[in-house]
């Protein structure tokens, strides 16, 4: 390494642009070839470093909220489920509802993607630099639980309330007592008119009381505030799991 390139390293270093020296060299020679002017080589330059340290932020944003898996709006198969309108997932997939401090719910019986919708509006949130938050319904209730029996319950409490999106999966897969009801509603107000919920449910909203144990009072109190600056995306239509089953031949569809 020559002093001209520790300068420049030593520069980056200070200026957090760790990535400036190998793009330099990288650049240099497409600059050469394709005779760019000094501002179209520093904009390049600049802007390789941009993309690089947002593919950074993005897969360790990513990692933080906890997706079971990375799913993307581009892998969703919109032909196989007619009922999800296109068009309103690419707006909603701009975030600006996240801006607004509006909710998701994503309603439909189990496996028709509403778990791969929500992750995939986490994952564009996460391409624009929002802290995201994926759990459970049940997962949400018992951590909550857990941290309220070891006396951490304000602390674990923030960790669903500060991120820019919070997703709650599988609402109404299994019940909630009184006590865990009590936890979710914690949740939602605590983030009502303050930070964005997507939340997925097989269940529909004159339903939900049966998911708290019959408590339509608290259902309705959960419902008020979901609902209040919300979209609502209903999908009906064929499992993905069975559509694959009946790919492989392990189901067969009855005839006539």
């Amino acid at each position: 390494m020559n002093l001209s390139d520790e300068r420049l390293e030593r520069l980056a270093h200070k200026l957090r642009l760790p990535d400036v020296p190998a793009l330099v060299s990288s650049l240099a020679q497409e600059a050469s070839t394709k005779e760019w002017s000094f501002p179209d080589f520093a904009e390049a330059l600049l802007q390789a470093q941009s993309d690089l340290s947002d593919a950074r932020a993005c897969d360790t944003l990513q990692r933080l909220a906890g997706f079971p898996a990375r799913k993307t709006i581009d892998a969703f198969d919109f032909s196989f489920q007619p009922s999800v309108n296109r068009k309103q997932i690419q707006e909603l997939a701009s975030c600006a509802f996240i801006e607004r401090v509006e909710n998701v719910m994503l309603l439909g019986p189990p496996g028709v993607g509403k778990t791969h919708l929500a992750i995939s509006l986490g994952v564009e949130a996460s391409k624009r630099r929002l802290s995201v938050k994926f759990t459970t319904a049940s997962r949400l209730v018992a951590s909550l639980a857990e941290a309220r029996t070891a006396g951490t319950f304000s602390r674990r409490l923030m960790g669903f309330v500060r991120p820019s999106l919070l997703i709650v999966d599988e609402v109404g897969f299994l019940p909630l007592d009184a006590s865990e009801a009590s936890l979710l509603f914690e949740v939602v107000c605590r983030r009502y008119e303050r930070g964005s919920i997507v939340l997925t449910s097989n269940k529909s909203y004159g339903e939900w009381g049966e998911v708290f144990s019959g408590d339509t009072v608290i259902a309705t109190a959960i419902l008020d505030r979901l609902l209040h600056h919300s979209t609502t995306i209903p999908i009906k239509g064929e499992s993905y799991r069975l559509k694959d089953r009946k790919k492989a031949g392990i189901v067969t569809t009855p005839a006539g």
